[in-house]
């Protein structure tokens, strides 16, 4: 079974209430109807009710029927839904009225639901920019429980079997803080952790902390926090197997782990890598995806107290479909 299958297996052990918010974007529809003749999750997509399942129509779909459509328009928990808007961002500067207004667009109509316990997770992003993603999930969603910072975990299903666990890999971050301190690397590395768990399905994620530097071969600020990030990660999940500062074939080479971090439990074994910047992260992804012709999926955000996923602009059904998925896994170890 493929990593992908294994994914949507899980997701379909165990049904979550997955929104849809562009619920007039013909991909994202595409991919809910699948999604529901799959038994993939519970689709709740965001609209007048009969619009919806006209447009579904015209494109052939036979499945929408069986989603939850909510028109915030004529819900009855619209009202209720502004009023905790208002209620959590009032020291910000909300009012009743804009509480009113924002309720409408469905994105925060999306977050306001899974606040509230209605829904397990959202996805958007097919029109909607990263920041109009975001923005309202900080907002009403915030961050989970000790985590600051929101970041992006990638899924790499290399060709090589010896590396990683059976070849794949997850690594951050990939898609969110360009430069991140101590602290919030060593969220990152908690955080990338969880989702090798609940998406890729690790039963034992070993986390390596990369540098230039593989336990003080070299001098430098950013190694310092490294090394520092790296204990502040451990003080966060003293359960986690993690270590650094290694060098990335100190992390994927059991000779050259051994040589180089003699009496590490992850130099050489390590599964899960976390990148020192979003730079490095990114960067070093796009070479193994392109030069080593590796299956990039993602990137998968972390670090919200439910999820919320992004796309890209010019995704595909097939990634939409599998970022239902994806968010559904979450879902479940969210709960």
């Amino acid at each position: 079974m493929s990593l992908i299958e294994s994914i949507v297996a899980r997701a379909q052990s165990c049904k979550q209430r997955i929104v849809l918010p562009e619920s007039f974007e013909e991909r994202t529809i595409t991919a809910a109807d699948k999604a529901i003749a799959d038994g993939l999750a519970e689709i709740i997509l965001i609209g007048n009710k009969a619009k919806v399942l006209e447009y579904a129509d015209s494109l052939g779909l036979k499945h929408i029927q069986d989603a939850t459509i909510i028109d915030p328009e004529t819900s009855e928990k619209t009202a209720q839904y502004a009023d905790l808007l208002f209620q959590l961002r009032q020291k910000k500067g909300m009012t009743p009225e804009k509480a009113n207004e924002l309720v409408k667009d469905p994105l925060y109509f999306g977050c306001l639901i899974i606040k509230s316990g209605d829904a397990d997770g959202q996805i958007s992003g097919a029109l909607s920019t990263t920041g109009e993603t975001l923005r309202p999930a900080l907002q009403i969603i915030k961050c989970a429980p000790g985590i600051t910072c929101v970041s992006g975990a990638m899924l790499l299903v290399t060709k090589t079997p010896q590396f990683g666990e059976d070849g794949v890999l997850v690594v951050g971050d990939v898609a969110v803080t360009p430069v991140p301190d101590e602290d919030q690397l060593a969220q990152i590395a908690v955080c990338t952790a969880q989702t090798a768990k609940s998406v890729a399905g690790f039963a034992d994620p070993r986390v390596a902390m990369l540098s230039f530097s593989t336990k003080g071969s070299a001098s430098h600020e950013v190694v310092e926090k490294v090394v520092n990030a790296t204990a502040k990660a451990k003080a966060l999940a003293p359960e986690l197997k993690i270590d650094g500062e290694l060098q990335a074939d100190a992390a994927l080479v059991p000779s050259v782990g051994a040589k180089k971090a003699p009496g590490s439990e992850i130099a050489g074994k390590a599964n899960v890598l976390v990148f020192p910047s979003l730079e490095v992260g990114n960067i070093g992804y796009k070479l193994v995806q392109r030069l080593g012709q590796a299956d990039a999926i993602g990137p998968i955000l972390q670090g919200i107290a439910r999820p919320v996923n992004d796309l890209s602009r010019g995704c595909s059904v097939d990634d939409i479909y599998k970022m239902i998925a994806i968010t559904a896994c979450q879902a479940m170890d969210a709960k």
